[in-house]
């Protein structure tokens, strides 16, 4: 067997190595000599100030400072300074600001040395600080130099103050402009070479100053400054910074320079409120970051979690509590839910990364993150409320328009949002300047309403939306009308200068009421119609009619659920809170008979009523509190930020066209004049009227932000401006040319709303008879329902009646009013009805609709007359009377062609309606030109219901009526009110039409009518008694209603057959004509009025005022005493002041 020796192996390491066989050449290095550069002005001056601080015997205290606090409210600083485009804070400002504060407290630290006459030592106590700050000075040729100016007096300043005096000396010093004066009388000095990474300083201190501090380098310990960012975060390790203060030791001691110290260091970390102050002086609306141990222990990650999740939440109730909505007053805002700490977390979270589940389109994020996410969704300029709406998609939906950020504004939007803003200014300060003291209710101080509103318009225009309707009170009407409804200024100022539209007729209103439509025209070219309401000065009471108007012109385009015509409302702030109207309205918003799909709401909430204040005014937080009743999504943004304004219209119009329910906009703004132009708001609101005073207007804030932002140029800008000025001194001069005529020269080529066009011209007659088969057709569709429709029992009996009755007569009241209702139907006249429990019938007569007994569904015979017939809608309307009458009557006024009615549960609750009928329904036509032929119907008549539900109040009617602006009846049978009704569809010109209907008198036997009463005849006003012989008559009771029935009855039952009784159906206009017709087969008799209601109340005023005039006959008068109450509450009563009144009648 072969073996292969081992290796040997040489021990080598106890021999010295052997020495190189050779020398290494060492090169020879030739030394230049250094060049003497003489050192002149400052640098021979430096030279100077160190050889003479070498005479101030220093000491030198040193603290080492965590500046996490430090870091984390600088970034919320700068966060918000950027936003308002306002520049940066460093940390030399905070820290050197800290130093002042410091020093306030420990005035010593500014104490100086120096000798007297007798060069015997003596120490200055100074009041002022002068604060020298080092300045590093870079030189072209690489090398640097040093400065020490001084802000003279800094205690003086808040930090503002000092920020913009410190800026403005680096400045100086940049621009190479320091005087003399800059650098005298410095106190104190800071010096910050930590921001070269230098990590310790011990300055020199100059003669004369008490003590200079040196700022060292911001790190983490050498022991973690190999840890990650993660691990940092998790055993919150904070950064640290070494302060030196070295001081003369003349005159300071260590343990004050050790105090001074420990004060700059608690001020950096929160202490006695510095960031709050900060925070203050800089206007940021939040609290500061607060310093606090952190708590790694006291929950487990998954409860961290938990609470994070909990924090988002808040933000999203509560964030709009702290958003930054008041362009008049800062203040801080604060609320506990939207405090970190309350939920566990501290500022050692911050850099902790935490679940998000889809915050900001992100599914985890550091908790400085979330919080940033969440402040700039909700606490930035736009504050959102909306976490009260149930349903889950609107609440996701808006939760990713304001959570996900969205790109700037492009130049072409900034430039188009600064021209809507000079169009706004320049308009009120051109009716200022050329219209002294007439009022005119000026939108100064809320112009971004202008840019607002004119990005709903454009949005409009843009997703085909037919037209947008506009209802508004007077506070900034005529900027609307002009920049964007498309009222010339030509028409304006002419209004100004006193002519009146044309066609006027009546008394004709002050131009902020009168209305207009016009076409709005995007950038682009796209356009929509824009209608704008006329309205009164009662506020809000334009909101139901606005929406009237919105359902009419949506069901003539027949376009479904497209709801293709925008409504807005534009409101006042007290006037939304304190008026009712609002709130009726509101409910109207989701139910089917009055849906417009969705309204936007925009508040210009200039946070003054008049004169009174908010707090006086509501006892809500908002404003816009009510529209949560019906869980309305409300955006609320400050009014100086016109971009947050454009912003928040393109989510609330998008939000309407996708979810098709109302929205609300709450502009906070201000106003800067008073109520009107000859008021002064500083008598009752002297701090406010202050503030506004100082203010900027919103276009020049928003001039000098895009000039910062370089998106325009000042030159750009003006132009813009002196343009727009010089196109309304154009219009002016037109206007002044042709309006120095007398007030009843009407101003040319204006543009009114159709409604407001007159109306055809007529003598207020009509066909009004229809054919037998019209008749028995309505009767027919009551015996047609689905087989598989089950009728109440008495319902059924009901049906079959009413077919019975089409045939043979003895027609009731309510199937009378069916048959009109049909037969207008089957001309193709729409018919609307809509009142309290109006689909049956107060008193359970009209039964329009029926409900299947078993089912619920609903069957309609009215709807299904024939194939071509007119859509038939009833329905019942909220408890509302002022909002629901007010849409009926909007509803009439778009749509002429249809029957429109109002009936109210019971007469006298029309109470709650007066202002529309005393604005629109009894006083439009005079005023605004506008025509309506709404019908009301209201139950009235004294049956021992007591005093609420007795009288219908016809003397208020009646006194409102005159130039024939009303029409008002009492009819007595089933056929009279059928041909007033067909009469009132078809007849011209268009009126209202008061009608008061019966009660107990529905279901009177004698009350009915034949068939033939329906194929014949007309609606007569006087109905004349042709049961008596006229020559036997001694007396005429002239007399409307239901009483009509009850004298009959009284009469026959006490056999008398020489007193006639006539029935005035219609009472205005009063009939005169015919009323002295009948009357002159009485010629000797005596004619009194009969009426049920007391003396005091009725129609007797206005008979006693207007009979003998026009019909040249004395009228006396029965009825009940005059009495404050309408009847009595007794029923014993009642019947026995009844029987007094019909014996009374027949008496000799």
């Amino acid at each position: 067997m072969n073996s292969t020796p081992a290796p040997t192996v040489s021990n080598t390491s106890d021999r010295p190595a052997k020495a190189p066989t050779t020398t290494a050449q060492i090169p020879v290095v030739e030394l230049s000599e250094p060049e003497v550069v003489k050192l002149r002005g400052p640098a021979a001056a430096v030279v100077r100030n160190m050889d003479e601080s070498l005479t101030v015997p220093t000491a030198t205290s040193v603290r080492d400072v965590p500046v996490k606090l430090l870091f984390d409210n600088r970034i919320v600083i700068n966060n918000h300074l950027k936003r308002n485009r306002a520049g940066k804070v460093s940390f030399t400002h905070l820290i050197g600001w800290a130093m002042i504060e410091a020093i306030r407290e420990l005035p010593d630290m500014n104490n100086g040395f120096d000798v007297d006459d007798k060069g015997k030592p003596v120490m200055l106590r100074r009041e002022d600080v002068n604060f020298g700050l080092a300045i590093d000075m870079p030189r072209p040729d690489g090398s640097r130099g040093l400065v020490v100016p001084s802000i003279k007096g800094a205690q003086r300043l808040d930090f503002r103050g000092f920020w913009a005096a410190y800026e403005e000396i680096v400045r100086k010093a940049r621009a190479n402009k320091l005087t003399m004066e800059d650098f005298t009388g410095t106190t104190v000095s800071l010096t910050n070479p930590g921001g070269i990474g230098t990590v310790h300083s011990i300055p020199r201190l100059m003669a004369g100053q008490g003590c200079i501090v040196g700022v060292g380098a911001m790190d983490y310990p050498a022991q973690f400054q190999g840890a990650s960012a993660a691990t940092l975060a998790q055993l919150a390790v904070s950064k640290v910074m070494t302060l030196t203060s070295t001081y003369d030791h003349r005159i300071i001691q260590g343990a004050a320079s050790g105090e001074f110290l420990k004060k700059i260091s608690d001020k950096l970390l929160g202490k006695e409120g510095f960031y709050d102050r900060v925070f203050a002086s800089l206007r940021i609306p939040y609290e500061p970051v607060r310093w606090v141990a952190d708590n790694p222990l006291e929950d487990t990650q998954e409860e961290k979690f938990a609470h994070v999740m909990d924090l988002i939440h808040a933000y999203r109730v509560r964030g709009h509590l702290m958003a930054d909505i008041d362009p008049l007053q800062y203040k801080v805002r604060t609320h506990p839910d939207l405090d970190v700490q309350t939920y566990g977390l501290t500022l050692w979270d911050l850099d902790r990364t935490f679940p998000t589940r889809g915050l900001g389109g992100t599914q985890e994020a550091t908790l400085r993150d979330i919080l940033g996410m969440l402040r700039d969704a909700y606490c930035r300029s736009i504050g959102v409320e909306y976490m009260h709406i149930a349903d889950p998609e609107e609440r996701a939906w808006l939760q990713d328009q304001f959570e996900i950020p969205r790109p700037k504004l492009t130049k072409e939007q900034v430039t188009h949002v600064m021209d809507r803003l000079n169009a706004a200014e320049a308009f009120e300060t051109f009716l200022q300047t050329k219209f002294v003291g007439q009022k005119r209710f000026s939108l100064e101080g809320g112009e971004s309403v202008i840019p607002l509103l004119d990005s709903i318009l454009s949005d409009s225009a843009h997703h085909d939306v037919a037209e947008v309707c506009i209802g508004m009170a007077h506070r900034g009407r005529l900027n609307v009308l002009s920049n964007l409804a498309g009222k010339s200024f030509g028409q304006i100022f002419q209004e100004f200068e006193g002519a009146v539209g044309p066609g006027a007729m009546g008394s004709g209103d002050v131009k902020y009421h009168l209305g207009t439509e016009g076409t709005y025209t995007a950038d682009d070219g796209e356009t929509t119609k824009v209608y704008l309401a006329a309205n009164p000065s009662h506020l809000e009471a334009v909101n139901p009619v606005l929406e009237g108007i919105v359902r009419a012109k949506q069901d003539k385009l027949e376009r479904g659920n497209d709801f293709p015509v925008l409504p807005i409302l534009i409101h006042g702030d007290a006037a939304f809170a304190g008026q009712g109207v609002v709130t009726e309205t509101l409910n109207l918003s989701e139910l089917r008979g009055y849906r417009t799909g969705g309204t936007i709401h925009v508040i210009i909430n200039n946070q003054i009523g008049f004169t009174t204040e908010p707090d006086s005014s509501r006892s809500s937080y908002y404003c816009s509190d009510v529209a949560k009743s019906t869980q309305l999504a409300i955006f609320h943004v400050n009014g100086d930020d016109p971009e947050a304004c454009v912003r928040v219209a393109e989510i609330a119009f998008a939000y309407r066209q996708k979810f098709h329910r109302d929205v609300v906009i709450d502009m906070v703004c201000y106003r800067r004049r008073g109520h009107n132009e000859g008021d002064d708001p500083s008598m009752t609101q002297p701090q406010m009227a202050a503030l506004i005073e100082k203010k900027a207007t919103v276009r020049k804030q928003y001039t000098e932000a895009l000039i910062e932002r370089g998106d325009l140029t000042k030159d750009e800008t003006e132009d813009v401006f002196r343009n727009f000025q010089a196109h309304l001194d154009q219009a002016f001069a037109q206007a002044r040319a042709v309006s120095d005529a007398d007030p009843s020269q009407s101003v040319q080529g204006l543009d009114l709303p159709q409604a407001q066009q007159g109306t055809a011209q007529g003598d207020g007659s009509a066909q009004t008879a229809v054919e037998r088969s019209v008749v028995e057709r309505v009767g027919a569709a009551h015996a047609e329902f689905p087989p598989s429709f089950t009728l109440h029992p008495k319902l059924g009996q009901l049906a079959a009646k009413r077919e019975e009755m089409s045939r043979e007569g003895r027609i009731d009241w309510s199937f009378g009013e069916l048959i009109a209702f049909g037969s207008l139907l089957m001309q193709g006249h729409r018919v609307r009805l809509a009142g309290q429990d109006s689909r049956r019938g107060t008193f359970v007569q009209r039964h329009a609709v029926f409900i299947d007994h078993e089912t619920q569904d609903v069957w309609t015979p009215l709807a299904h007359l024939s194939e071509d017939q007119a859509r038939f809608n009833v329905y019942d309307s909220s408890l509302s009377e002022f909002a629901a009458l007010g849409f009926e009557y909007g509803y009439s006024v778009e749509s002429p062609a249809s029957l429109v009615l109002w009936e109210a549960q019971f007469g006298d609750f029309v109470n709650g309606a007066q202002t529309i009928i005393d604005e629109f329904i009894s006083a439009s036509e005079q005023k605004w030109a506008q025509n309506s032929s709404v019908v009301m119907l209201l139950p009235h008549g004294y049956e021992g219901q007591g005093p609420d539900h007795s009288s219908a109040r016809i003397e208020r009617f009646l006194q409102l009526c005159a130039e024939e602006n009303l029409r008002v009846a009492v009819p007595s049978t089933p056929a009279s009110y059928f041909h007033l009704l067909r009469r009132q569809a078809l007849a011209e010109p268009r009126k209202p039409l008061i009608v008061f209907t019966p009660k107990s008198m529905l279901r009177n036997k004698a009350a009915v009518s034949s068939v033939e009463d329906f194929t014949s005849g007309t609606f007569e006003p006087v109905l004349a008694d042709t049961s008596v012989d006229p020559s036997a008559v001694r007396k005429v009771l002239l007399t409307s209603g239901k009483v009509y029935w009850d004298l009959i009855a009284q009469r026959e039952k006490s056999g008398i057959q020489d007193v006639a009784i006539v029935r005035i159906e219609q009472i205005y206009p009063l009939p005169a004509q015919q009323l002295t017709e009948v009357l002159a087969a009485y010629p000797d008799a005596e004619l009194t009025w009969v009426q049920e209601e007391p003396e005091n109340q009725g129609a007797w005023s206005f008979m006693a005022l207007n009979f003998a005039v026009q019909v040249g006959r004395t009228l006396r008068v029965v009825a009940r005493p005059a009495s404050a109450s309408p009847a009595t509450g007794s029923a014993k009563r009642h019947k026995a002041e009844q029987q007094d009144l019909l014996d009374r009648a027949f008496q000799a």
